[in-house]
């Protein structure tokens, strides 16, 4: 009787799993195939190009996804950004505004008013920008879900609030930087008021012309300043705060909250030289 029963029971559990796999098996691919599917399916385009004024501002806040700048010698700014989402309905829920005038441009993304289970669940759209300016502007980029490249430009810049790596070909006058997640790369040909960089969690490589020169503090570090720069010496006065005089001293490059390294290095040209040699 034992014997008999146990019997049963082995039957029953054997048909339990085979329905099990055989349910598992049939709806598993069906779920890939529509993931596959829908991915990235959607996509739209926005083109525009207007002139700006020599020290025009330029502002570009609230991207999801990477900003790109290249700049030149001509006063013709050219705007190409790309849209992606899983359908309409992801495109929907985040909008683009461009306001411009001869002094200034502002690019914006944000949120539209959808539903609040869309806003609060939902996906968003991937949103990358590719802005062609004029040199002769300052920057300020906040808000940025990505990484953020900027060519040469003749004018201070400012990058706040950016998640991925930040690099700056050339800036002039000044530069603030906060809030950033990941490395940053930055070339100064002068310095006239100074650069901030606080809330770094990255490493930071400063790359100088011949003719700035600066006071360097940098506190509250957990991470080490080094210098690639000739006849500039690196004090470390106790654990976390270094000091330098760069060229003659002067403006303040003022460092705090890294999390990670700061190397002074020199500037080059296209040609490999030293800038102002």
């Amino acid at each position: 009787m034992k014997r008999i029963i146990l019997v049963i029971l082995l039957v029953g559990i054997a048909g339990i799993a085979g329905v099990v796999r055989s349910h598992s098996s049939s709806r598993w691919p069906l779920h890939i195939s529509v993931d596959k599917q829908s991915a990235a399916d959607v996509r739209d385009e926005i083109r525009k190009s207007l002139e700006l004024a020599p020290g025009a501002r330029v502002e570009v806040s609230g991207i999801n996804g990477w900003l790109k700048i290249e700049t030149s010698d001509g006063k013709t700014a050219d705007i190409f950004i790309e849209r992606t989402g899983e359908s309409q309905e992801v495109l929907n829920r985040r909008k683009i505004t461009i306001d411009s005038t001869p002094a200034g441009l502002t690019i914006r993304g944000e949120k539209t008013d959808g539903g609040f289970l869309s806003r609060i669940f939902g996906s968003s759209p991937t949103e990358h920008v590719t802005l062609k300016l004029p040199r002769q502007i300052s920057l300020v980029a906040r808000g940025v879900n990505g990484s953020v490249t900027v060519g040469e430009i003749d004018g201070a810049v400012e990058v706040h609030g950016i998640n991925g790596k930040v690099d700056v070909a050339q800036a002039s006058g000044s530069a603030e930087f906060n809030g950033i997640n990941g490395n940053i790369s930055l070339g100064l040909t002068q310095l006239e008021k100074g650069v901030d960089i606080h809330g770094i969690n990255g490493n930071i490589e400063l790359r100088l012309g011949e003719t700035v020169n600066a006071n360097l503090d940098a506190h509250g570090m957990n991470g080490s300043v080094t210098s690639d720069l000739p006849n500039v010496v690196v004090d470390k006065s106790h654990h976390g705060s270094y000091s330098a005089q760069i060229g003659k001293g002067g403006n303040s490059i003022s460092a705090s909250g890294i999390n990670g390294n700061i190397r002074l290095t020199r500037m080059m040209t296209g040609d490999g030289s030293h800038l102002g040699s």
